[in-house]
């Protein structure tokens, strides 16, 4: 695999970081911004945001429910803080170094995770955000 697939809005992924101990967690708003370049947004916050500031090194891994399959590599950086749609959130870029493919011809990835907003404010806030991603992508 030599460039990141396309995948639907607002699939679930998993980015890993290091900075200390392997430390993962769920994110709504990676974007794919181009063949080997994925933008998200994270809480200001957020312990996962100051690791990537020690240690830029991390993988983001996605399952969609249209056989996708994959681990991206990457080195993280922070391109706007806060974001201008939100001042709880930074942007960050992840440069894809090399992309594991973790499909297989012996089965079909049928489904990502299944998950929904259950608070209206925080659903609208997710869709400024990856608009505002979006927007920074070009």
């Amino acid at each position: 695999m030599d460039e990141l697939p396309d995948w639907s809005p607002g699939t679930v992924a998993i980015l890993s970081t290091g900075g200390g101990p392997p430390h993962g967690i769920p994110i709504s708003t990676a974007l794919r911004a181009g063949p080997r370049t994925v933008l998200l947004a994270l809480g200001l916050g957020r312990d996962s945001l100051a690791r990537l500031r020690r240690e830029p090194r991390c993988a983001l891994t996605l399952l969609d429910g249209r056989d996708i399959a994959f681990t991206a590599h990457a080195s993280a950086a922070v391109v706007q803080e806060p974001m201008a749609v939100s001042d709880r959130v930074a942007a960050v870029r992840l440069d894809v170094n090399a992309i594991q493919h973790h499909g297989q011809p012996r089965f079909t990835i049928e489904a990502g995770v299944r998950w929904r907003w259950t608070d209206e404010q925080a659903e609208r806030d997710d869709a400024a955000i990856r608009a505002g991603l979006a927007a920074l992508a070009g």
